[in-house]
């Protein structure tokens, strides 16, 4: 069975008392699994003050049944939001997520509930997500694990002559065998000038001796993402790549060390972004310190520049700055952490003192 979800449910309706809203409807996958504990491809979940639907077609109602039982199951056909026209009969404020819906997912919505204003209110249930229980925690933790697994296991295969693809395939095949169900996302595998990308997805360039290879990866595991990203080198490094990669361990280690309760997301993405710019590389570093991780791998509060949101216990956030110089390569580092009631605990184990692969 999945997680309780009595608790969330109770959470919700208390906002959307709030809000004033008398419904609200979820078709976003990871809030139909964080709402009714369905992980099915295709639904669409109803909240009312004293009910909760869960409605779907033929292909998934068995699953749904045993998944979300506290949930009345509605089989829909053809049309998958015709049911709401009867179900939310008396809403007349119903919210939904306008930051996921398409235009035309919102004209049906209109359509099937006609006598409602319909309200985009996504921060709901976003907000809820954001803290995580103890039990979600739990499931980070292994989906970490897994990826710190797959890392231990890639260093004593890696070698120069390797495509970037070959490596990426040994990666997840790794992760898998930790007990991964799937990757987090497409992995980053970036070999020397390649490191300049900061999502440069693996592609069919052979590492060379000499260069920096950058593996950002994560699993998948009990619904939740891990997401994890190291920097190793092909040979002795020389003078210039051994700095590099100290600034941006000096600055991921400074702003792990910024992570706590009642600081915003931009205070600590100035700390680590200072330093890389006390260091001369500032224009280097061109995305946020980092981001939220749960059922999806992007979620909120961030850590960037325009992130006014206060960090709390139970945030999950990831830690990774980067120096990305084109024609030459880049360095990142990333760890997640999740924030405790005193400031944070480093989830990520792999090593973070640059690895030198002979």
């Amino acid at each position: 069975m999945e997680l309780v979800t009595e608790s969330r449910l109770d959470k919700l309706r208390k906002r959307m008392e709030i809000e004033g809203l008398e419904g609200f409807v979820s078709v976003r996958p990871e809030n139909l699994r964080y709402l009714s504990g369905f992980s099915g491809g295709e639904g669409t979940v109803l909240i009312l003050p004293d009910r909760t639907y869960l409605l779907t077609d033929f292909r998934y109602i068995e699953q749904a049944s045993g998944e979300a039982p506290g949930f009345e199951i509605v089989r829909v056909a053809a049309d998958p939001f015709a049911p709401l026209t009867d179900l939310g009969q008396g809403a007349k404020r119903v919210g939904f997520e306008g930051d996921f819906v398409t235009h035309d997912t919102y004209l049906k919505l209109a359509e099937h509930l006609p006598q409602c204003e319909l309200m985009s209110r996504p921060e709901l249930i976003n907000d809820l997500r954001a803290v995580k229980d103890e039990e979600e925690i739990g499931r980070i933790r292994r989906a970490v694990r897994a990826a710190d697994q797959a890392f231990d296991a890639i260093l004593a295969k890696l070698a120069v002559g390797q495509k970037e693809e070959e490596i990426s395939l040994e990666l997840e095949f790794a992760m898998r065998r930790a007990g991964a169900s799937g990757r987090s996302f497409d992995f980053i595998v970036a070999s020397g000038p390649r490191g300049a990308l900061p999502h440069g997805t693996a592609s069919s360039k052979r590492v060379e001796q000499g260069e920096f290879l950058t593996l950002d990866f994560g699993a998948v595991l009990a619904g939740y993402c891990s997401d994890i990203t190291r920097t190793v080198v092909f040979g002795e490094p020389d003078e210039k790549q051994r700095e590099i990669y100290e600034v941006v361990l000096k600055a991921q280690l400074a702003g792990i060390r910024a992570v706590k309760p009642g600081v915003t997301g931009r205070d600590v993405d100035a700390v680590a972004r200072g330093i890389i710019a006390e260091a001369g590389y500032g224009e280097y570093f061109g995305h946020g310190l980092g981001h939220s991780v749960g059922l999806a791998i992007h979620e909120g509060p961030n850590l960037n520049t325009r992130e006014e949101r206060l960090l709390q216990p139970g945030n999950v956030v990831t830690v990774e700055p980067g120096i990305y110089i084109p024609g030459w390569g880049g360095v990142r580092i990333e760890d997640m952490v999740v924030v405790t009631e005193e400031g944070c605990e480093i989830l990520t184990q792999a090593p973070k003192d640059l690895i030198i692969i002979q």
